[in-house]
């Protein structure tokens, strides 16, 4: 079963709870790292890398054979502005490239051709009872789903693998959640916190994709997220509550577990159980 971890804004606690699931669920599990824009989950996971692999992904190169006549095919051909046309000759811009090779196929006289570019590294790690897959982009591409898909190719066949999904509702984190079985949002009870959550329902909704609520830092105001999740049907799986010690052990790069350690069950439960239910409620089980 594929579960991504997602959250409508950033610092919600989606990375620690993403963390807390792996742990508790240990043998058997899978925790991608598809924040790659800034992957932090080896953080917490004091080990080397004991393999890394780089990634890289097609891009047009211009070939100076002096059969260009300057039709400018392939630079009306690309949509992303990522090719211009000086004269006779074609520049390309590699971070702006999506690698969609069309350009190279609008191009009559063969002047393109599509080279390897680097755009990051993937980084396996053994976690506490979990293995751990990281992917870091290099800095100054700004693309993040080509090496999210990359990271995804790498899901092993069989046991739970759990995605830590960038934060927000765009192109990165609707290439992780997607073809997962489940998605989890993580917010907090605060306005911006609802606001978000409702932009990310709306996402998930447009790819039919179920999903549940984790309330992080619950308190009083939890009310407010309760309310919204009750009148649109949402199901919230676990409330955890706002305590310091939890942001003391964190900043020491401490698990949830460790302060919390019964939660341990609670994950399992809605691993194992709870979130199989809501599935095979629905029919996709």
């Amino acid at each position: 079963m594929k579960i991504a971890v997602a959250s409508g804004k950033g610092g919600t606690g989606k990375t620690t709870l993403a963390l807390a699931m792996a742990e508790a669920m240990a043998e058997g599990c899978t925790l991608l790292d598809c924040d790659v824009e800034e992957p932090n989950c080896h953080l917490f996971v004091d080990v080397e890398p004991w393999q890394e692999l780089p990634v890289a992904v097609s891009i047009p190169e211009f070939t100076d054979n002096g059969d260009c006549d300057g039709c400018g095919r392939c630079v009306r051909a690309c949509r992303f502005q990522a090719l211009a046309r000086l004269g006779k000759r074609v520049l390309v811009f590699p971070e702006m490239c999506h690698c969609c090779g069309g350009c190279v196929l609008a191009c009559p006289h063969k002047v393109l051709r599509e080279v390897p570019f680097d755009i990051g590294t993937l980084q396996f790690r053994h976690g506490p009872g979990f293995e751990l897959i990281s992917g870091v982009m290099n800095v100054g591409y700004a693309m993040a789903p080509p090496l999210i898909r990359q990271l995804k190719r790498h899901i092993p066949p069989e046991g739970l693998v759990i995605m830590d999904a960038p934060p927000g509702t765009a192109c990165p984190m609707v290439t992780t959640v997607r073809n997962n079985d489940f998605v989890i949002l993580v917010t907090e009870p605060t306005p911006f916190g609802l606001h978000d959550l409702k932009l990310a329902v709306a996402t998930l909704q447009e790819t039919n994709l179920p999903c549940g609520v984790i309330i992080n830092r619950a308190d009083e105001g939890v009310a407010l997220i309760r309310d919204y999740c009750q009148e649109v049907k949402l199901p919230v799986l676990l409330e955890i509550p706002y305590q310091r010690e939890i942001a003391e052990s964190y900043s020491r790069g401490g698990s949830l577990l460790t302060v919390f350690p019964s939660l341990r069950v609670s994950f399992r439960t809605l691993l194992t159980t709870q979130i199989p239910a809501l599935l095979q409620a629905e029919g996709r089980l």
